[in-house]
């Protein structure tokens, strides 16, 4: 269902740039690199704000909140998560990519790669629930794998942390960022969570997953 819902706005979107009812283009065409550039940031930029705003809703209004709070069942995501949406949410948020070639000209190789690398390529790094040394929590610009582990484990109902995707201004705007720092680097700096104690803590066996047998016996218990 999800893969349906979240594959119906491209698809759509497709269709209608084959039949020339939207204004979706390919190649430079007559605009030029400077509108495929300035382009490529306005969609940027409006795409990760409706994320913004579809996730921060998500997290302060009672129905949508019944719908998202599944996605809220990795309290420390894995990368496999960024698309264990609910059909609602993977067909809303994929909506950007149908609508923008209906309302402006847009160059559909660069619609396709820009959701393609800065949503789902960046959101399977912000579900793996590891922290970068350099692009760690402490960057006061883009949302790093931690600000998404601790969005997971913190944020509930009418209390969002972190529901921006990429850019970090909608949260500060809105006062949804955490004020106390929980990253690794600082608790390494304290004597916290060191090596000798990750190598105690129990682990889950992710391997099973490359097993068609696991997901074949998934499917046949999800049947009964």
């Amino acid at each position: 269902k999800g893969l349906m819902a979240g594959t119906f706005a491209p698809s759509m979107s497709l269709y209608l740039s084959q039949h020339g009812m939207s204004y979706a283009y390919c190649g430079v065409g007559e605009l030029g690199w400077g509108y495929v550039l300035a382009s490529f940031f306005v969609c940027w930029i409006v795409a990760d704000l409706f994320e913004f705003s579809y996730h921060y809703l998500g997290h302060s209004v009672s129905w949508m909140w019944q719908v998202h709070r599944h996605h809220h069942r990795f309290y420390n995501p894995s990368p496999f998560s960024v698309i264990a949406d609910e059909p609602v949410d993977q067909f809303v948020r994929a909506m950007p990519m149908l609508l923008f070639p209906l309302v402006a000209p847009v160059n559909m190789d660069l619609l396709f790669s820009l959701f393609g690398v800065f949503f789902y390529a960046y959101g399977v790094y912000l579900h793996w629930g590891y922290e970068f040394e350099s692009i760690d929590a402490h960057c006061q610009w883009i949302n790093t794998s931690y600000h998404h582990y601790a969005h997971h484990a913190l944020s509930i109902k009418n209390k969002p942390y972190h529901t921006g995707f990429y850019i970090q201004l909608w949260d500060k705007i809105m006062g949804s960022t955490l004020e106390k720092c929980r990253c690794s680097k600082c608790a390494r700096a304290k004597g916290e969570r060191s090596f000798e104690a990750w190598e105690k803590l129990e682990k889950p066996d992710y391997s099973k997953l490359m097993s068609p047998c696991f997901w074949l016996e998934a499917w046949d218990e999800k049947k009964v």
